[in-house]
């Protein structure tokens, strides 16, 4: 949960004396080993004023890998867990472009900062004022004003919202209807306008048939949102969409490309589609594009002759009926002490599998355990960066 900052922490925070106090605690070093001792010379060192001190010092080191030029923000724990990165944040403000844009629920400004660069005119608001006082200092020059986003005070013809899916208690809400706020109550009181609202990407989608496009997005690797847009902040003709961040570059799917994709034996590579394409259903029309067919029709595991550029795939190096017994001879005929198992399918936990196989040798591999229509099936790879 953190420290519940206050109105007036956030004042002192802001002064000339809590800017001086961040900048003496920030010179502590909070590792596992000095951290009892550091918060002790803090509170020697502040008196009642060392905890909020703390808190941020602490929460702007861990911002510092998700949010850009964050040295100087405030931020509430659940805050920024809930934040957007900022290369999301970019990705997503970049359909509000020349827009006037409302973000309904901008809490610490996280969103807010991506859109300012690229809108033509953006207001923020928030019920919570400790956020609001954050976000005046998050993001400098911006409108920021407390409201309800189910009450709209805007004339904005785009609006943007991010639901908080925790409990007072931190615990994760998964129904819709839990969100504060409610997704369908979002969806009825921007009727009129163009909505975008951010989402978990484990998100069930049949909650939202008032969406026109849905978009799953990862960065480096991790699937880190679904995106509900609606009318003309849309892509016409595509109502699902997967976008891959890494890095500089980026590329996207969508089901409006062709998904013809057969199912046939492991071929010379195995590859296994980023997570914002499986989480989106767009297996087959990422195999289609790269030349790729299934293992199996339900099985997002793809395989054939190249892999596409830029990923990591698998050369296959063996594969057959998989049983416990017949890996562990193959595994130890080949002499592979270090083992990367990959499972998709099948009731096996990696972990487990792993100690039970008596790893020893100099060899490294990756084996893919799955289906094929009823029957398990192992592959043994060479991992490479294509």
């Amino acid at each position: 949960m953190g420290y519940a900052f206050t109105s007036s922490d956030v004042a002192f925070l802001r002064s000339g004396a809590g800017v001086a106090a961040l900048e003496q605690v920030d010179a502590l070093p909070f590792t596992d080993s000095s951290r009892l001792h550091d918060v002790g010379a803090a509170r020697k060192l502040l008196g009642e004023s060392f905890a909020p001190v703390v808190e941020t010092v602490l929460l702007r080191r861990r911002a510092s890998s998700k949010l850009d030029s964050s040295e100087s923000w405030l931020f509430t724990d659940d805050a920024l867990q809930q934040a957007t990165a900022s290369a999301v944040a970019r990705h997503r403000a970049s359909r509000f472009a020349d827009r006037v844009v409302h973000d309904v629920t901008c809490s610490i400004g996280a969103d807010l900062v991506a859109l300012s660069s690229v809108a033509a005119l953006c207001v923020g608001s928030d019920l919570d004022p400790v956020r609001l006082a954050m976000a005046r200092n998050n993001v400098p020059g911006q409108l920021v004003v407390q409201a309800d986003a189910l009450r709209p005070v805007s004339r904005a013809s785009a609006v943007t919202a991010d639901p908080a899916r925790r409990d007072s208690a931190g615990r994760r809400k998964w129904n819709p209807s839990d969100f504060s706020p409610p997704l369908d109550e979002l969806s009825e009181v921007y009727a009129s306008v163009d909505l975008a609202v951010k989402c978990a990407p484990g998100i069930d989608f049949a909650v939202a048939p008032w969406a026109d496009e849905i978009e799953v997005v990862s960065l480096d690797g991790a699937v880190r949102e679904a995106c509900l847009w609606t009318r003309g902040l849309a892509t016409a003709g595509v109502s699902r969409r997967a976008s891959v961040l890494h890095g500089s570059s980026s590329w996207t799917l969508t089901d409006a490309e062709p998904d013809d994709c057969a199912v046939a034996p492991p071929g010379e590579w195995v590859v296994d589609p980023d997570g914002a394409v499986v989480r989106a259903g767009l297996v087959r029309h990422y195999a289609a594009r790269h030349g790729l067919w299934q293992l199996d029709e339900r099985i997002a595991y793809l395989s054939g002759p190249v892999p596409p550029p830029g990923i990591r795939a698998f050369r296959v190096l063996e594969h057959g009926h998989y049983t416990e017994k017949a890996l562990k001879s193959l595994l130890k005929t080949r002499s592979v002490g270090r083992l990367e198992i990959l499972v998709r399918g099948l009731d096996v936990d990696p972990n487990t599998l792993r100690k039970r196989l008596k790893l020893s040798g100099p060899a490294e591999a990756t084996v893919v355990l799955t289906r094929v229509g009823s029957r398990p099936v192992f592959l043994l790879c060479q991992a490479e960066r294509t």
